[in-house]
């Protein structure tokens, strides 16, 4: 062999063996993983209580989502179309969800909940990219208990953050000023 290939050798190799990886992860997803998943996001609903749906999105072979979904409610926020009239905005309360890459690693991703025409919703918040072996029942639950704590944080923003102010930029009334003369 040409040894000004040796280069190319090697990346020819290494990419026959991604391709090779790529084929196993989507085996090991319909042969295990997608269960493991589901099941275990099962288990953790009826175990604790919390009103979760596990959605399985499957409309494109070997790109497909499992959500862990808390649905959608009423916000309690309302806009006065007339005087008598209100029209509720819709709250999504959050998901988690596990997306099935075009390479069959996955992505984890949890959707922050969001309130129908009261801002912009934020994009989802990646949690990590894993291979199928890396995924396990303690890693699921890891991933329940990030999500949670993003959802809570959400549903309890702004309370228990410390007022931040700025010598250089103090903001609202009462502010006392005093410059130095030198």
């Amino acid at each position: 062999m040409d040894p000004e290939l040796t280069a190319i050798k090697q990346k020819v190799d290494k990419y026959k063996k991604i391709l090779v990886n790529t084929e196993e992860n989507r085996k090991d997803w319909n042969n295990r993983l997608k269960k493991v998943i589901v099941d275990t996001l099962e288990y953790i609903a009826k175990d604790t209580g919390l009103e979760a749906e596990v959605e399985i999105q499957d409309n494109i072979e070997n790109m497909e989502l499992l959500v862990f979904n808390l649905g959608r409610t009423t916000s309690g926020i309302s806009e006065k179309v007339d005087e008598t009239v209100r029209k509720p905005m819709i709250k999504s309360n959050g998901a988690l969800i596990y997306q099935q890459l075009f390479n069959g690693k996955l992505l984890v991703l949890i959707s922050i909940p969001s309130i129908e025409g009261y801002g912009d919703p934020r994009p989802p918040k990646t949690v990590e990219i894993l291979r199928p072996d890396e995924i396990n029942q303690k890693v699921i639950y890891h991933h329940v208990e990030q999500f949670l704590t993003e959802i809570t944080d959400w549903e309890d923003y702004d309370d228990d953050l410390p007022q931040q102010t700025s010598v250089f930029n103090p903001i609202g009334f009462n502010k006392n000023i005093i410059l130095e003369e030198d």
